[in-house]
């Protein structure tokens, strides 16, 4: 460690990721800009090298240093065993030793040993000013997290969002919120449904529901929109199994032959060669455009070209589930109509009948949703016009952003 690192002109908070520029987690950087220019001051550890070829202009107003973890431990065997031997001399590395050992015991996986050589890691690079740690998302990061902490003596706090509320087991999250197993100093998590089940589980860590929000300032008043010939649908997301495009494509193919129509997506992911090959034998191929992993002011022109926002999200086999996905915001900040599915938080922000339409996500329900939104463009703007005025009354970052730096300032003792 060098003396800059040594010095209490160093960041006094350490934010925990995955990865770091990430395309899908828009939310995140837009919640750390918005830290930065409120004064916190931080270096995110990310336990990823990123693998998306673009980045959001988001990511370049961001000034904190970004430090990369092993990814792989053989990949850095000489790092590792520094941050083995340094972190022996800490003073908590005996009881994050024995917490990693009893999880160890529960899930014995080549991740679990992962998490704590870069916990190791972490904990003899950080800066002696550090103070606290925040992690986002409350599986892999906020174990790395939690175990660096417990070496260092530093309390710790999580925002956790849904694959890892929804996908990790109970014990696991149970012993994140238990101050008697060096569990958070706080926890936040975006959707009221989040925080319900966490709730459940705690055992002395507060758990508060904050929502993302939009910082609206990024983005241009919606568009006046004029209904050409043909329907232009839009989805933004990854190409996995709980945003259920696999239905949406089954539904298009039922489409009436009446309605003349186009759909794009957006994102990329590991379904994409099967749902390309199921739109292909369905005989709709030349009415899809895939057009991958966009950055945000991409996003932003598409859905100001299209007619239609769908989201077709449902529960994956095993468990995994949307939150409240910001892309809906995003969506209802151009006006864009939308079509979506009751499923987790969603209804927090879409009512049926009265934001977009929720509807059942098997391929019949939704083609009938779509076929009526397309007939009739004045109620899609009705509805449209109200989810864009409950965006700007209850889905702002502003109140968020304030909650959060009241728990990180708390947590670093006051120092930002």
């Amino acid at each position: 460690m060098t003396a800059s690192q040594r010095s209490e002109d160093a960041p006094p908070l350490a934010v925990v990721v995955k990865g770091w520029p990430r395309l899908s987690e828009t939310f995140i950087a837009q919640e750390l800009v918005a830290l930065e220019e409120a004064g916190h001051r931080f270096d995110i550890w990310s336990l990823r090298h990123p693998t998306d070829t673009r980045r959001h202009p988001l990511h370049d107003r961001l000034g904190a240093r970004v430090r990369y973890l092993p990814e792989y431990l053989h990949q850095e065997p000489g790092r590792v065993l520094r941050g083995l031997w340094r972190a022996l001399r800490l003073p908590g590395f005996g009881r994050s030793l024995r917490l990693w050992l009893a999880d160890l015991r529960r899930d014995p996986s080549r991740n679990r040993v992962r998490r704590f050589g870069q916990a190791c890691v972490m904990a003899h690079e950080a800066p002696q000013a550090t103070r606290a740690l925040y992690a986002h998302f409350l599986h892999t990061p906020a174990s790395v997290a939690r175990y660096a902490a417990v070496m260092r003596g530093l309390p710790w706090g999580f925002s956790a969002h849904a694959k890892d509320i929804w996908t990790s087991p109970d014990w696991d999250l149970s012993d994140k919120l238990d101050p008697a197993r060096a569990g958070a100093a706080f926890g936040v998590t975006c959707t009221a449904l989040g925080a319900a089940h966490l709730g459940t589980l705690s055992r002395g860590a507060p758990v508060e529901l904050v929502y993302h929000g939009l910082d609206l300032s990024r983005f241009p008043a919606p568009p006046l929109r004029e209904r050409g010939p043909v329907f232009r649908m839009l989805s933004v997301g990854r190409l996995v199994e709980k945003k259920g495009f696999d239905r949406l494509i089954a539904a298009l193919a039922l489409l009436p032959d009446s309605l003349d129509w186009h759909w794009t997506h957006v994102g990329g992911g590991a379904l994409k060669g099967a749902l390309a090959a199921q739109a292909q034998a369905a005989g709709i191929a030349g009415r899809i455009a895939w057009r991958g992993a966009l950055a945000q002011p991409e996003v932003i022109e598409a859905m100001r070209a299209s007619d239609l926002f769908v989201l077709p999200a449902r529960i994956a086999q095993d468990g995994d589930r949307d939150g409240l996905p910001n892309v809906l915001m995003e969506a209802a900040s151009q006006k864009l109509p939308i079509l979506s599915t009751p499923v987790s938080a969603i209804p927090e922000f879409i009512e049926d009948g009265v934001h977009g339409w929720l509807s059942g996500d098997d391929p019949q329900a939704l083609a009938s949703a779509i076929a009526a939104i397309a007939a009739d463009p004045d109620e899609a703007a009705r509805r449209a016009e109200a989810a864009f005025a409950r965006l700007h009354a209850d889905f702002t970052m502003d109140p968020g952003i304030a909650v959060l730096s009241r728990r990180l300032g708390a947590l670093t003792g006051g120092r930002v």
